[in-house]
C-alpha cells in the first residue's frame, strides 16, 4: 500500500460549479443502526477528511443513514477537467462538489470517498470513513454499497493515473465486507425504477462495478471502466498482503 497522501492547501480557490454523474435526488432519512463489518486496520488508507478539504457542514442536513454491510462499490467519475493542481485546486473542487449535490436535494455530498489523480483519497459524505454509510451516488443501488468518484473525465481516450486506481482500489479492498471478494459478484435489489432495474428487481453485478452497470449513463467513462478489471484484481492483492503480513 502507498504510504504517502499528497498534502491539502489550506485555502479554497473558487471554480466552476462542476457536473457530476447522474445520482438520486433522495435519500431516507433519520439514522438506521447496523453493526460495521470488522476490518482490518492494515487495510485503512490514507484518507483526507472533511474538515481538511473545509466541508460545509451548515448546509448538510442531519440524520446519517448506516448500512449493515458493503456487498459493492459502484465507480464514478465527476466529468470535470484533468488539469487540476492536487494540492491547491482539489479542496474546492470538492467544496463546489458538495454544494451542487445539496442543491439537487442529496443532503450531502451524495460519494462516500473522491479519489484525485495524484492518488489522494478523500471523504466524501460526512461518516463514511468511521461507519458505512449510505450515500446518494448510485439510482436504486445506494442500500448496502459504497460510491467512489475518480475526480475528473475519463471516457474513452482519456489516460486513468495509476496513483488514482491504485486508490479506488484502495478503498474497495477496504470497505467491501470481509466475506465479499473484489473480484466476485453480488446480488442487489434496486429500490428505484429509475435505475436499469425496475424497484424490486434482483440484479447481478461484479462487487466493483461502474455506474453504468446499473443506470443509463456512461459514467465512469470508457477508460476508467476498462480499467476496472486491474481495479479488482488489485483489491484482492492488497488483502492477501494485508493477511499475510497483518
Amino acid at each position: 500500500m502507498r504510504l504517502h497522501r499528497p498534502k491539502l492547501a489550506w485555502y479554497l480557490p473558487a471554480l466552476a460549479l462542476l457536473m457530476t454523474c447522474s445520482a438520486p435526488q433522495h435519500r431516507a432519512n433519520g439514522p438506521r443502526q447496523g453493526a460495521a463489518a470488522i476490518r482490518p486496520a492494515s487495510l485503512r488508507p490514507d484518507v483526507v477528511l472533511r474538515a481538511a478539504w473545509h466541508a460545509d457542514e451548515k448546509d448538510v442536513r442531519p440524520g446519517l443513514v448506516y448500512d449493515k454491510a458493503v456487498k459493492a462499490v459502484f465507480v464514478h467519475h465527476t466529468d470535470n477537467p484533468n488539469t487540476y493542481d492536487c494540492k491547491k485546486d482539489v479542496p474546492g473542487m470538492l467544496l463546489a462538489l458538495e454544494q451542487r449535490h445539496i442543491a439537487l436535494g442529496w443532503n450531502d455530498l451524495g460519494y462516500n470517498f473522491v479519489v484525485d489523480r495524484c492518488g489522494g483519497i478523500y471523504e466524501g459524505r460526512a461518516g463514511s470513513v468511521d461507519r458505512d454509510v449510505r450515500g446518494s451516488h448510485t439510482e436504486g443501488f445506494n442500500n448496502d454499497t459504497v460510491g467512489i468518484a475518480a475526480l475528473g473525465n475519463f471516457g474513452a481516450g482519456q489516460q486513468v493515473p495509476r496513483p488514482m486506481l491504485e486508490a479506488i482500489a484502495e478503498i474497495a479492498a477496504w470497505k467491501l465486507d470481509p466475506g465479499i471478494s473484489p473480484l466476485g459478484k453480488v446480488r442487489l435489489v434496486s429500490s428505484n425504477n429509475a435505475s436499469r432495474y425496475p424497484k424490486g428487481t434482483a440484479a447481478e453485478v461484479n462487487t466493483i462495478s461502474g455506474h453504468r452497470d446499473v443506470y443509463q449513463t456512461d459514467c465512469p467513462g470508457q477508460a476508467l471502466y476498462d480499467a476496472l478489471p486491474w481495479v479488482r484484481a488489485e483489491g484482492v492483492r492488497l488483502r492477501a498482503n494485508a493477511a499475510r503480513y497483518g
